[in-house]
């Protein structure tokens, strides 16, 4: 598709998008469930379980031995509501997940915005969005933008992304700040949040461990049963043995089948799906509630769910000057950025500060964990940056020999850089990738405190209790999570482990690094 100036202020044509309707490349329709009601209905009635409890009410019907049967086939009538009844509320919430929200998009055509419903977006189309607008399709930024975007629902990250012309963006997220434009690659259920979305919508039919185990049982229970019954009619039909004594020989018979432990299975997981649902969640079948029995390893981040993300600038030490100096600039810096994270927000409650002209930004980036800006402010102006220590240093002068503070790590501190220079100017290169000026020197170092959830140390503990082995997985320096980790409760020997010494390793070390590993630190997103 050509992004020259043309098509920027065209777009696309009337009959070039009737050509894409015509060749199936506007699949913006949300993909529909993978069961219908009737295929529910069909596999909870047409189960292994089931089936042999029917055959057996049939049995037991030919033998005149009614209230058995009734009893039989009351548990195939139990065993299928059960599993209906759970199943299509499970049907009905899951049609309703959707990373998009049912918005129009701002397409040009023939040299005009106008606003469609996403189901008409065809693949080459060009799209306009700005600040609160949601990116509704993949595709690549074109033409002089710059913009912000937030990608939380696909990544788990808050951390806003600065998106150039080149750059791709993905449907699920949403602009925060800047405008631009994209083009349609990639619509419906090729789109990034919809293979997430249909993936969470997908229906896998997995026995668990008692399933399988239970259903060899029976069979092998059958099979004796019915060797045994055969054995019954064969000897009444040659000895002439009564009709009645027959039935009661072959009801003995058909007795070995324990039809009672079906009923307890069943009562088993709606006990448990009940009390699970009481608590907000989601089954989609009910053997998973088994399934749960098998987990012994649990995955965590740190911030939300270890902390309660409330972070207080409690450390400041200086490198370069006072710590009023750092205070005003630091302050001053903060004050001008027009997209503050946590990190941020904490800086600007204890440095307040006075905004300057903004001359270049380049915001905190995951992948990058730095953010900088180059501003006038009178005395105080110039280039700031802050981020992880393992990140900026390299790009610092005299910045690979700096010792972090000693023990802050072990406070549990989380600790971030702040480097400075006098020059104002560009921060982003010929290629528009972000750069510092070579002339950043240290300035100071910052120590945040984050506070830990409440009930944090009980709940682990009852993991603990249940012989789950905790595993923590952060962005975060792997000190300062390991201490954070020992005051939420972790004991014994942490194995802490870096982003950058996981992105060296090979496959089969990696593998091992997972298994061994507690305390994973710096990790990008990707890596989680």
């Amino acid at each position: 598709m050509s992004t020259d100036a043309a098509f920027l202020e065209r777009g696309l044509s009337s009959a070039e998008v009737a050509q894409r309707k015509a060749s199936n490349l506007n699949r913006a329709q949300p993909p529909q469930t993978s069961r219908s009601y009737k295929q529910i209905v069909r596999q909870n009635l047409l189960t292994f379980l089931n089936l042999t409890l029917a055959i057996i009410g049939a049995v037991l019907i030919s033998m005149g031995l009614y209230r058995d049967a009734f009893f039989a086939t009351g548990l195939v009538i139990i065993n299928a509501l059960v599993g209906i009844i759970q199943e299509v509320i499970a049907k009905r919430r899951l049609d309703q997940i959707a990373l998009l929200n049912r918005a129009t998009a701002t397409v040009v055509r023939d040299g005009v915005e106008a606003q469609i419903d996403p189901a008409e977006i065809v693949e080459g189309d060009l799209l306009r969005i700005g600040p609160g607008d949601q990116v509704l399709v993949d595709g690549s930024v074109v033409g002089g933008a710059r913009m912000n975007l937030d990608e939380s629902l696909l990544t788990g990250e808050s951390d806003l992304i600065p998106k150039v012309a080149g750059d791709p963006v993905y449907s699920g997220s949403f602009c925060v700040s800047g405008s631009g434009a994209y083009v349609a690659e990639k619509v419906g259920a090729d789109s990034l949040a919809g293979t997430i979305t249909a993936g969470a919508r997908t229906y896998n039919l997995v026995l668990t461990p008692l399933q399988h185990t239970t259903n060899v049982i029976i069979r092998l229970l059958l099979v004796v049963a019915g060797l045994y019954l055969a054995m019954v009619l064969i000897g009444a039909a040659i000895w002439d043995y009564p009709a009645q004594d027959t039935v009661i020989a072959s009801a003995v018979v058909v007795g070995i089948v324990p039809t009672g432990l079906f009923l307890m299975i069943t009562i088993t997981y709606s006990m448990a799906a009940v009390r699970l649902a009481g608590k907000n969640a989601l089954i989609q079948q009910v053997n998973a509630i088994e399934s749960l029995s098998y987990v012994d390893i649990f995955c965590m981040d740190k911030t939300g769910t270890l902390t309660a993300n409330k972070l207080n600038l409690t450390e400041i030490l200086p490198i370069d000057g006072d710590e009023a100096h750092v205070r005003k600039l630091v302050g001053d810096g903060i004050a001008s950025m027009t997209n503050l994270n946590k990190t941020a927000e904490a800086i600007a409650t204890a440095c307040p500060g006075s905004a300057g002209r903004v001359i270049d930004e380049v915001p905190f980036s995951s992948d990058r964990k730095w953010s900088a800006i180059s501003f006038e402010a009178g005395a105080s102006g110039g280039t700031f940056a802050m981020g992880a220590p393992e990140m900026l240093r390299p790009l610092l002068q005299g910045g690979d020999d700096l010792p972090a503070p000693e023990g802050w790590a072990d406070q549990g501190l989380r600790i971030l850089l702040v480097a400075h220079a006098d020059e104002v100017g560009s921060l982003h290169g010929d290629d528009d990738v972000p750069a510092l000026p070579n002339t950043m020197t240290p300035l100071a170092w910052l120590g945040f405190s984050d506070e830990l959830r409440p009930n944090s140390q009980q709940t682990l503990q009852q993991f603990r209790d249940a012989g789950i082995t905790l595993k923590i997985i952060s962005g975060d320096n792997p000190d300062t999570v390991a201490a954070l980790a020992r005051q939420a409760g972790f004991k014994g020997n942490l194995v802490e482990i870096s982003g950058v010494e996981l992105a060296g390793m090979s496959e089969s070390d990696f593998r091992q690094a997972a298994i061994e590993g507690t305390i994973f630190g710096r990790i990008t997103p990707e890596q989680k």
